[in-house]
């Protein structure tokens, strides 16, 4: 109720604004927001499963000129993060496109299965006066039939190429709640059953890629040996502060801030002997 006194009284405190012979409200002129797009993006023919795909585009600068400076250097706060989900989240392509001096980024991709899928371009640019980070999204649709997936429910183990993957948490899950920065356990085991030892993949030891059911909203952290440089905060950007850390061989501890509640997609990644290793969780935010 003192809302809407206190919005009324703002409303009769404009209309007496106006010019005294016309009656009309004086409302000063908003420029249009500033916004970063996605330019010349590519593919725009039909993609098919399984089939190497060319990839390409074109950040443009609220200038409307091409973005072609990016952060360089050791740590993950760097260029591109090119990250790809199918919609029903059973899929995730992670890569980093290089960068021409055009500022065209290109990357080939492979999709694995029909479906759409939510293209994510989280950017780091390097130009004075634009923010550290931010993403832009695009949607594209490879051929075929597409059948959903059901989420599964929360398992704690999940073994991807004859690695362990063992979450702490009870049998329901992981107690998350939204926005609160928590932390989540992990055990690494190789084939042999002994701990494995991490290896540096994009400036980090490991990547938590976080997915929302339905609306697809986005949340990545890393996971940083100990005095990493440039891998855990940003400055400018607070989520960042969640990072997580890898003290002890098999051992991860990932840094969790997602902004809502609901069914959320954690894809646990990491690299072994020269590959990629995604490890998918299902957990309920609370």
């Amino acid at each position: 109720m003192r809302r809407a006194v206190a919005a009324l009284a703002v409303t009769v405190a404009l209309a007496g604004c106006g010019s005294s012979t016309g009656g009309s409200v004086s409302v000063p002129k908003i420029a249009a927001a500033r916004v970063f797009t996605l330019a010349g993006f590519t593919p725009s023919q039909t993609i098919s499963p399984g089939r190497a795909t060319t990839m390409s585009f074109t950040v443009k600068l609220p200038s409307g000129k091409p973005l072609t400076t990016y952060k360089t250097g050791p740590g993950p706060h760097t260029g591109v993060h090119l990250i790809i989900v199918r919609n029903d989240l059973a899929y995730i392509i992670h890569d980093h496109p290089p960068t021409a001096a055009n500022g065209m980024l290109r990357q080939t991709v492979t999709f694995p299965a029909p479906g759409p899928y939510h293209v994510l371009v989280d950017a780091y640019p390097d130009v004075s006066g634009e923010p550290p980070n931010f993403q832009l999204t695009r949607t594209v649709h490879v051929s075929g039939v597409y059948h959903p997936a059901k989420l599964p429910p929360f398992a704690a183990d999940e073994v991807i190429d004859g690695y362990h993957f063992t979450m702490h948490a009870p049998s329901s899950g992981p107690n998350i709640h939204a926005i609160q920065a928590q932390f989540v356990h992990i055990d690494v085991t190789g084939p042999d059953g002994k701990p494995v030892h991490f290896t540096p993949w994009f400036g980090a030891l490991a990547h938590a890629i976080f997915f929302r059911e339905g609306s697809l909203d986005y949340f990545h952290t890393h996971v940083c040996a100990p005095d990493a440089p440039n891998c855990g905060s940003l400055p400018g950007v607070a989520a960042s502060r969640i990072s997580g850390r890898a003290t002890a061989p098999g051992k991860i501890t990932i840094g969790v801030l997602l902004p809502v509640s609901g069914t959320w997609r954690l894809f646990m990644q990491l690299k072994q002997h020269g590959r990629i290793l995604t490890a998918p969780f299902t957990l309920r935010v609370h």
